[in-house]
């Protein structure tokens, strides 16, 4: 069973009742979740949430690290048929989406992005926005420029780096086959009137804030240029911390691009007609529970 739903729906704290009521460990399905540099700013399961159930890709890598969706699939792949050897059901949870469709459908054998090129594009973003990104791509791939999400800076620039490494457009890498799995998968999207989970994100920065975020943001400062580290609540407080906004205005922001990252999340989720939706926020936990 996989998990998932908008940042700040409450999937951690459900995911440890079920995955309890299940017997299963949590296999972690958030991109920087898996960073254990940043526990703070990406809400991951606290140490103590981790010793009442065992969970998988959390703080596993440094940002350091170079590590795709592709890495994602083949390692999470290898771990859930190991576990299936002793469990009959799994528990998988997070928002992370591509690595959720890698898990599901498996990825396009795509070419290694070098270090140089991922650096450049990354530069020219920070220098120029998500302009640059847009007329690059429309250059580089113009079919897949038609139906890319214009305001997802993070699929522009990996179809930029991407095309600028095969000398192809991205497009044409894309096969579109779906992978075969050898177990059966339910998806559930947990989902919450719109305005209460817009106020749960709101108020959640501001957690984040008294838990530390400033300080964990201020240690990771020299990995900035890192696509880790192109992460709502990390670029904001870099951008603070280079002058060109004030502290209010910092805070604003992280809640702000939460909120739209939310909101893409759920666009994302809605184009799947396999999962299965569940608002949580008519239900108390002991009926989700029955319900899931």
């Amino acid at each position: 069973m996989i998990l998932t739903g908008p940042t700040g729906v409450g999937k951690t704290e459900l995911s440890l009742d079920l995955a309890q009521e299940l017997k299963s460990p949590i296999i972690n399905a958030d991109s920087r979740q898996i960073y254990r540099e940043l526990p703070i700013g990406t809400a991951a399961p606290t140490a103590e949430e981790q010793k009442l159930v065992q969970h998988y890709f959390v703080g596993s890598k440094s940002v350091a690290d170079e590590y795709s969706a592709g890495d994602y699939e083949r390692e999470a792949i290898t771990l859930i048929y190991n576990l299936f050897r002793d469990k009959d059901i799994l528990l998988m949870c997070g928002g992370g989406m591509m690595y959720i469709d890698a898990v599901c459908n498996g990825l396009d054998a795509l070419p290694k992005v070098p270090k140089e090129i991922r650096q450049e594009v990354l530069r020219h973003y920070e220098a120029d926005g998500i302009e640059w990104l847009r007329a690059k791509l429309e250059v580089l791939d113009s079919d897949y420029f038609k139906r890319v999400d214009l305001c997802n800076p993070q699929r522009m620039i990996h179809a930029i780096e991407v095309s600028l490494t095969a000398g192809l457009p991205y497009s044409e890498l894309l096969t579109g086959k779906r992978k075969k799995r050898e177990f059966d998968i339910i998806k559930v999207v947990l989902n919450r009137e719109r305005s209460e989970l817009y106020n749960r994100i709101d108020s959640r920065v501001i957690k984040m804030l008294e838990r530390g975020l400033e300080e964990e943001a201020r240690s990771v400062m020299q990995y900035r240029h890192l696509n880790s580290l192109n992460t709502v609540g990390y670029k904001e407080m870099f951008s603070y911390f280079d002058g060109k906004i004030d502290k209010q205005e910092c805070v604003r922001l992280i809640q702000q691009n939460s909120r739209h990252y939310a909101k893409r999340q759920l666009t994302w989720f809605r184009r799947d007609n396999e999962t299965r939706w569940l608002d949580i926020s008519k239900y108390n936990k002991d009926d989700i529970l029955s319900l899931l």
